[in-house]
C-alpha cells in the first residue's frame, strides 16, 4: 500500500440541495445556502447543489474541522 492512501474523508450522510446554485458561486455563499436550510453544517456531512441545467455539481464536505 502507497503511503497516505489509508486516509479518506469520512461522510456520513449526503444532502442534496433542490434549488439550483449559481456555480460561480463561492464556498461562502454556499455556506450561507447551507446553514440558511440546515442551521448548521454538521460534520462528516456532505451537501451537494447542482446548477440550474443540471449539468454540473458543486459539493461541499464538512470534515470535522470546516469545510
Amino acid at each position: 500500500m502507497a503511503a497516505g492512501t489509508d486516509r479518506v474523508i469520512r461522510v456520513d450522510a449526503a444532502w442534496l440541495a433542490v434549488e439550483p446554485l449559481e456555480m460561480r458561486a463561492g464556498t461562502d455563499t454556499a455556506l450561507v445556502r447551507v446553514v440558511s436550510v440546515f442551521g448548521q453544517a454538521r460534520a462528516h456531512h456532505a451537501y451537494l447543489c447542482a446548477n440550474r441545467r443540471a449539468s454540473r455539481m458543486k459539493g461541499l464536505i464538512h470534515d470535522d474541522f470546516g469545510l
